[in-house]
């Protein structure tokens, strides 16, 4: 039956209400009596309400059987009209979530000894089939499955399927959908199938690091997979794959290291790589047709194919990631994954609307699909079987490949209760952040993973837009300029923003109860750089100035309070020309450019210097907003200057940041003073020369003194 067969419509809209809509032209709408039946019983509907909507008479009734779900019913109108009874609201009801909550861990695929079994929770389902298709054959086997409790399939196969693709085969409301598994950790290029895989073959021998004492300890490196090494100068072999990101001792043009050996001796500790599980937006066969940064997501549980050296083969994808993670913490570096849970690519074609049409989407007060994401869908994770997917994506992806810490993309979307399940089901340690932005999604205010409500999820880091904004400028206006361009309007703020956002001076100011809270950036994938934001605010200034003015900039994200965040090549100027949305812009635009890296490396060793005297002086990651109002002191300077005094263990620190374009002097405290860093050089070995009682600051500059 199809859609265009039905006199009338019939749903399902919480377990005992039906709506019933009789067009005018249908017996002018009306009926005095409607019943249920299976075609084996017949049961009366009492009408609870009448209303006319357009062109439809609505009848509300009310249900006197339970609804057995996974088996037809017909709904008969007084006439002796009938139409099948479709799945409507009822799915995004809190009883029917309850009813068909399933907490296993053995949906998707499963093996044991001569057997695979196939799992898949589709309760509105009236039927499911497995569709099998064995390797180098183009005849699919089909094979019924079983419906089980809490709204479960499954059938066992007992024969070797290792490479088999498969989908299912699910019918709705009269209707046959096709699917991939919302399971599937492996597929087939473009993420058409999925694939039986033995992820036993891809394990390796992992690396434990010794733990990270606390979040401010990180220095976190924002880049793309294929950014990273596609560059032709790059020194890079196998550029824009997985391989490549983990190739060691490669060199530039210039003789120094590029690639994952430049950013161990860059000093950074963790690495952050836009999404690589499967995404849409490339033709993984010809993958250099095409760019995307990764955020239109097909299968959340399978790498991407573009990356791997054979997209055709399930296993290429899955044990060259392995191997790039593998390198990765044998550098002694980490590795964030950022992930994309707040939406899906298209919200009609994908797997989950197909096997549960209308679940796991949040909806309006109009009952259509909310938009608070952008793209057309939010995921409803406020709802159990969605907040236990997310959950069990992100355990598999921590225990599979050694994932060390996560990155959420929109956080703002998901719920603070599924966010605070994550924090309980990843091991301690596991890092955690996220976009915490406020976002246009029917969820109560109170219930979303927002940085209003970052006091519910203190486990979770958010990116602080307060101090982005602050200290360069707003994002969203090239011509606004922040604390660090010269607006001394900041000054006040920066000093806020520079101790942690933790409310230093008045505690009902503070973004974050405590500075692990905070990530500090002033630059990532989106929007435009730091560089291409410097040649619009600044049109008239030669490149030297706004170098000194970027050197800056990124100088106090890096010795702020808080969790430091860098984008990829910012350390040289990093430039998209002017593209302020690169999501699908070529190669030219989003590629890390190395030659710039040999052109401005002075400015890398700079701030190479700055991640050294954080990671030395503990002063600069104090832990606690206790710390950090009992041991930093802000010393009295004339603005725009800012001046502390930062004590912890046996050191005393000065940093002092000049944003103006004069010089600036300013009385020290008593004692002898070293200089760590200054205009033109930065490090934990102090310049020679010793200063007393007054220090003369030149113009756009950041210095840190060491009390002898």
């Amino acid at each position: 039956m199809v859609a265009t067969d039905r006199n009338f419509l019939a749903y399902l809209d919480e377990l005992t209400v039906i709506t019933i809509l009789l067009p005018l032209s249908y017996h002018q709408g009306v009926s005095a009596s409607f019943y249920l039946t299976d075609h084996s019983e017949k049961s009366p509907l009492s009408i609870l309400s009448i209303n006319q909507i357009e062109n439809n008479q609505k009848y509300t009734c009310q249900l006197e059987i339970d609804i057995s779900f996974g088996k037809q019913y017909w709904i008969m109108d007084e006439h002796g009209g009938q139409t099948d009874l479709q799945i409507g609201a009822v799915i995004r009801t809190e009883s029917f979530d309850h009813l068909f909550y399933y907490d296993g861990n053995d949906l998707g695929v499963t093996h044991e000894a001569n057997q695979t079994r196939f799992k898949l929770w589709a309760p509105t389902a009236t039927q499911v089939k497995l569709k099998l298709l064995p390797p180098n054959s183009h005849f699919s086997e089909i094979i019924k499955m079983k419906r089980e409790d809490l709204g479960v399939w499954s059938v066992d196969i007992n024969r070797e399927l290792e490479s088999f693709q498969y989908r299912f085969l699910v019918q709705v409301n009269q209707e046959w959908r096709e699917a991939v598994d919302p399971y599937a950790k492996a597929v087939t290029a473009n993420g058409e199938q999925g694939v039986i895989v033995k992820l036993e073959k891809t394990r390796k021998t992992k690396h434990v690091l010794p733990p990270i004492e606390s979040p401010v300890d990180m220095i976190i490196y924002e880049t793309h997979i294929r950014d990273f090494t596609i560059h032709e100068n790059s020194g890079i072999i196998n550029k824009g794959l997985y391989l490549g990101a983990g190739e060691l001792n490669r060199k530039g043009k210039d003789g120094g290291p590029t690639g994952l050996s430049y950013l161990n001796d860059l000093g950074i500790t963790h690495i952050e790589f836009l999404p690589f599980n499967d995404f849409a937006g490339i033709d993984e066969m010809e993958r250099n047709k095409a760019y995307n940064w990764g955020y239109n997501p097909l299968h959340f549980n399978a790498p991407e194919g573009s990356y791997a050296t054979d997209p055709s083969n399930p296993y290429a994808r899955i044990i060259e990631l392995k191997q790039l993670i593998d390198q990765i913490h044998q550098s002694g570096l980490r590795v964030i994954m950022d992930v994309v849970y707040n939406h899906v690519y298209i919200r009609e074609t994908s797997s989950f609307e197909r096997i549960v049409p209308g679940y796991y989407f949040r909806h309006n007060e109009m009952g259509l699909p909310s938009n608070g994401t952008g793209v057309g869908n939010d995921i409803a994770s406020e709802r159990r079987m969605v907040r236990k997917y997310i959950v069990d994506s992100l355990r598999y992806w921590q225990e599979e490949y050694d994932i060390d810490g996560f990155r959420f993309d929109l956080m703002g979307i998901l719920d603070v209760a599924t966010i605070s399940k994550v924090c309980e089901s990843l091991p301690k340690g596991t890092i955690l952040l996220g976009e915490g932005w406020n976002l246009n999604t029917p969820l109560p205010p109170e219930q979303k993973a927002m940085i209003a409500n970052q006091a519910k999820i203190p486990q979770v880091a958010m990116f602080n837009d307060k101090f982005r904004d602050t200290i360069k400028g707003s994002t969203f206006n090239l011509f606004d300029k922040g604390f660090a361009l010269g607006n001394e309007h900041h000054t006040e703020t920066a000093f806020e923003v520079i101790t942690g956002s933790i409310g230093f001076k008045k505690k009902e100011n503070r973004l974050f109860n405590e500075p692990v809270q905070s990530v500090n950036y002033i630059e990532c994938h989106d929007n435009h750089t730091l560089w291409d934001k410097l040649l619009s605010c600044l049109p008239d200034a030669d490149d030297l100035t706004r170098m000194k003015y970027h050197r800056l900039a990124t100088g106090i994200v890096i010795l702020s309070q808080g969790i430091p965040f860098l984008h990829s090549g910012q350390e040289f100027f990093r430039t998209k020309q002017g593209d302020g949305n690169s999501y699908r812009s070529p190669n030219e635009i989003n590629q890390l450019d190395w030659d710039r890296k040999s052109e401005f490396i002075e400015n890398v060793n700079y701030l190479k210097g700055l991640i050294q005297i954080r990671k030395s002086f503990p002063c600069f990651r104090m832990r606690t907003a206790g710390e950090i109002r009992s041991q930093i002191q802000q010393l009295s300077t004339a603005g725009p200057l800012l001046g502390y005094l930062l004590h912890k263990d046996t050191h005393e620190v000065i940093l002092l940041i000049n944003p103006s374009p004069k010089q600036q002097s300013l009385l020290l405290p008593e004692g002898e003073w070293s200089i760590l860093a200054d205009h033109e050089y930065a490090g934990i070995s102090p310049k020679e020369s010793l200063v007393r009682e007054e220090l003369t600051v030149d113009s756009i500059s950041l210095n840190v003194l060491l009390k002898k």
